[in-house]
């Protein structure tokens, strides 16, 4: 991970997708103490919009929008005549409505989060280019993983799943509706139901395939958790190879202890010097037959953030983030490695 840009950046476009995404991003920008920066990107020369747009969960109301009168309502119309929309429409120029929304995501994450610095960045590149642009001078990338349905379509789920595929930096997607307290453990099993503030932070879980232990994706794994106070449990899959006629040897059924001993030892060799690195996290290991996908998306279910690896000499996400990402329970961290 890159310690010299200080950025959080998150895609908006004022959709509930996109501002559960932004609020996710804003406590992660507040916890690494970074910068937020929303970015809006694409849109058409005019869009036609009502003229009063409420903010969706923002609580401050209907909003109005540039080139709309003030207290704008409907006109009585005449017997017979043609139903009209409930609001006037105005023919909104997408610059000042894009502008809008960034606006209004800024004012409604400014109330939530005082002392967060927040800038905003609307442009005119379509939404991939302009994330991996963004993604150049990055820490984090944060995206919905439900796509977004804005007014100017500004992304939609195959743009997010092209950006964690190929992004400089890590990315985050956050499904639609996860909320603050979805991170912390619940009150039933030991949290603080007179502060939620005080309430620890469930698990960060990081898958690692000992093929690739890479810096990279261990070190993000212990930052998430060590700036959570939370404890990090690192889980590695693996499955025999395919028994081949003839051939013998390591594949062979019998061999599954031996394997079993060998990858423990092999995985704790690659945490040692991380846990010298973060004493005060607590970390558990497992080492499980199977599928990657398959385990890691039964440990989402009791985690705050999933963190997976993808290697940059690779073709796309590979099979078992591609499953992560869409089923996984919780926030997935993508994290581009050596």
């Amino acid at each position: 991970m890159r310690k010299d840009i200080r950025t959080v950046t998150v895609g908006v476009d004022g959709s509930r997708a996109g501002l559960d995404a932004a609020d996710w991003a804003a406590r992660e920008a507040e916890r690494r103490r970074l910068t937020l920066r929303l970015l809006h990107a694409g849109g058409e020369p005019t869009a036609s919009v009502p003229a009063s747009v409420p903010v969706p969960g923002s609580g401050l109301g209907p909003t109005p929008v540039p080139g709309a009168a003030p207290g704008s309502v409907p006109r009585p119309r005449a017997r017979g005549a043609r139903t009209r929309p409930a609001l006037e429409q105005s023919a909104v120029p997408a610059r000042e409505l894009q502008r809008g929304i960034l606006d209004r995501a800024a004012v409604r994450l400014s109330y939530a989060h005082p002392t967060l610095q927040i800038a905003a960045r609307r442009t005119d590149t379509p939404a991939l280019p302009a994330l991996l642009e963004a993604a150049t001078e990055s820490e984090t990338v944060v995206l919905g993983s439900r796509g977004f349905s804005g007014f100017t379509g500004f992304l939609v789920g195959s743009v997010a799943l092209a950006v964690a595929a190929d992004a400089a930096c890590p990315v985050v997607l956050v499904r639609a509706g996860e909320l603050p307290p979805d991170e912390r453990v619940p009150a039933d099993t030991g949290g603080d139901t007179t502060s939620p503030a005080r309430t620890p932070y469930l698990p960060v879980v990081l898958g690692l395939d000992l093929e690739e232990p890479a810096d990279e994706l261990i070190g993000y794994a212990f930052d998430a958790a060590g700036v959570r106070a939370a404890p990090l449990h690192v889980v590695h899959a693996w499955t025999l190879p395919p028994l081949r006629e003839g051939a013998g040897g390591a594949g062979e059924p019998g061999d599954t202890a031996a394997q079993q001993d060998a990858r423990e030892r092999l995985l704790a060799a690659a945490l040692g010097p991380w846990r010298h690195k973060f004493p005060q996290t607590e970390v558990s290991e497992e080492v499980v037959y199977g599928h990657a996908g398959h385990h890691l998306l039964k440990a989402s279910t009791r985690a705050g953030l999933l963190v997976v690896g993808r290697s940059v000499a690779g073709a796309g996400l590979g099979r078992a983030a591609h499953s992560l990402v869409h089923h996984s329970t919780c926030p997935v961290a993508v994290v581009p490695h050596d």
